[in-house]
């Protein structure tokens, strides 16, 4: 008999089921990332979100005892989170970011932006008057995360939320419908702006995608479970933000922002791009991996 076979014979409340997790978590040496950045806050998690139960009380039910449905369900979940390295928003799905609740399978990549932090304070100083954004796009939408985080930072805002898959557009407009927003976000299938001919835009925000060659050889089996589309950007990582750079200006309204995120990419970037000065917005993460320009730096430029 094997220890999740054990588990179902022997453990009766949440708290059994909390250290079991934990162990096994550290034993098999899981990678982190998708939300929870330790074995105990990934277990806590993943045992309440399965059991409905609020995220940040953890405290009240650790003495419940299971039904035996909800024990065997349980440690279903933990056998496939160790043994598929199956990141927990996928086996619930499931990803919180900032306050907002997305629904999320491997169609998509798990929502993590340091943008939506961003959103909360609606690029003050940058857009001094959220009012004065009208137009706005998400490009690289994925699960619609940051488009509907746009639109409630910026309500009177009419938002286009565009991706290249139909898988990701399929699973960001059960996020927009949950949500109630079908009349503020409009969705597009486009490779970047190929779709977009004509559209002007107050505010572009994108989170492209940005993984270099070698990063994708040695990523961690958890993030194999995203769609690959979603990650690789070439050789070194700037494939989607050079199109970006070169066609954003035709897409913007005067004194309008492109606000663009390239996880750890800052020196490549600013290597290839020695005429452009970014303005590095500070996050959580720190001042190197969002970056912000006007309109009027990229009219003109091409891509070296």
């Amino acid at each position: 008999m094997n220890m999740f076979e054990e588990a179902k014979s022997h453990f009766l409340t949440l708290r059994d089921l909390l250290r079991f997790a934990v162990s096994r978590f550290n034993q098999a040496k899981l990678a982190f990332g998708h939300g929870c950045t330790n074995a105990l806050d990934e277990a806590a998690y993943l045992i309440l979100s399965a059991l409905h139960l609020p995220h940040d009380n953890l405290d009240p039910f650790l003495d419940a005892k299971l039904l035996p449905g909800e024990r065997n369900m349980i440690l279903n979940l933990i056998e496939r989170r160790i043994t598929e390295r199956v990141p927990v928003a996928y086996l619930t799905h499931e990803a919180w970011l900032k306050g907002f609740r997305f629904y999320v399978d491997e169609r998509v990549i798990i929502p993590r932006s340091f943008i939506a932090e961003l959103l909360e304070a609606q690029f003050y100083p940058w857009i001094d008057d959220p009012d004065s954004v009208t137009q706005a796009l998400d490009l690289c939408t994925g699960s619609g995360c940051l488009a509907i985080l746009m639109a409630h930072a910026f309500p009177g805002a009419v938002i286009d939320a565009a991706d290249i898959s139909l898988d990701a557009l399929e699973v960001a407009r059960r996020n927009v419908a949950a949500y109630g927003l079908q009349s503020q976000v409009d969705l597009i299938r486009s490779d970047l702006f190929s779709s977009l001919a004509g559209k002007t835009y107050d505010l572009i925000v994108s989170n492209p995608p940005y993984v270099n060659a070698a990063s994708m050889g040695s990523l961690p089996e958890e993030y194999l479970h995203e769609p690959a589309i979603a990650l690789a950007s070439g050789a070194d990582g700037l494939d989607a933000t050079r199109r970006i750079l070169s066609e954003s200006a035709a897409h913007l309204n005067p004194d309008g922002l492109v606000i663009v995120e390239i996880g750890h990419n800052r020196d490549a970037l600013e290597e290839a791009f020695q005429d452009i000065e970014f303005t590095w917005l500070d996050t959580e993460g720190g001042a190197d991996h969002v970056f912000l320009l006007r309109r009027e730096q990229l009219t003109g430029f091409t891509t070296p």
